[in-house]
């Protein structure tokens, strides 16, 4: 399912904590002074730019630390983590027996990395804005998902101050992020979901260009929870790799920090 949106019905997502927090503001009135700005220049952007989400709901169950797509037999290998208690998988939440699970990438339009070179203000304002839109048409498309493509939650009833403090039934981790840490998940998703049909490449490394662009997973489980998967022994490296079918030296690039 592809969702392309007009600025304007995505705008009322944004978080704009982490707006300010990119542009490191704190003082109330300089706040207020920018948020005006930013106003404004979304309303000169919503002509020319759009943000597309693209999702699947699939059928989907657990195989250990493995989450394996029914339809398709692709496998998502998850990490668990070694510290802790209860050391969590994300596969935890997904049942052994059948279940569904869902997958997505979010991007804004391209062009809102490129089209303001020639002013670094307009530039920078123009980048940190793809960014919180893509992430707000991350929260607008779950919301859709949960209430209705999905439907596990069609009664949901929540605030958008809600909505940011994630008081949803499930959790949407993010590729590259600390329960899904390893960005060439991607590649695997991207088998799926053919992120091209809304304007995403993938680097070498599974890095989503443009750099405005979210992916991740949709779990409905209600005690789903996030966590950081933190540092893994040499033993979870090597069964990852093997999970992975790619060599322990790729795994170690891709999974970086945390080995």
């Amino acid at each position: 399912m592809i969702l392309t949106c007009d600025i304007p019905n995505v705008v009322p997502y944004i978080n704009w904590a982490y707006f300010f927090f990119a542009w490191q503001v704190k003082d109330p009135v300089e706040r207020q002074r920018l948020r005006r700005e930013a106003d404004a220049f979304l309303g000169m952007l919503a002509e020319n730019y759009k943000v597309r989400a693209l999702f699947l709901i699939e059928d989907a169950h657990a195989e250990g630390d493995n989450i394996v797509l029914e339809n398709s037999g692709r496998v998502l290998p998850m990490l668990r983590q070694q510290q802790g208690s209860p050391c969590l998988c994300l596969s935890d939440f997904v049942s052994p027996v059948h279940d569904r699970i869902g997958l997505f990438a979010t991007s804004a339009d391209g062009g809102l990395e490129t089209d303001f070179d020639h002013d670094p203000y307009a530039k920078m304002m123009a980048q940190l804005l793809a960014d919180r839109l893509a992430e707000a048409m991350a929260e607008m498309m779950h919301e859709q998902v949960r209430k209705t493509y999905w439907g596990y939650a069609p009664d949901e009833q929540l605030t958008m101050d809600e909505l940011h403090q994630e008081r949803f039934q499930g959790i949407r981790p993010a590729v590259g992020y600390p329960s899904l840490p390893d960005a060439s998940i991607n590649f695997i998703l991207n088998e799926e979901l053919n992120m091209r049909q809304i304007g995403i490449r993938l680097t070498e490394n599974g890095a989503m260009r443009p750099h405005a662009s979210v992916s991740g997973l949709m779990i409905s489980h209600p005690q789903a929870c996030y966590f950081s998967v933190g540092k893994i022994g040499e033993d979870q490296l090597v069964d990852y790799a093997r999970r992975r079918s790619i060599p322990v030296a790729l795994a170690r690039k891709f999974l970086g920090a945390n080995c």
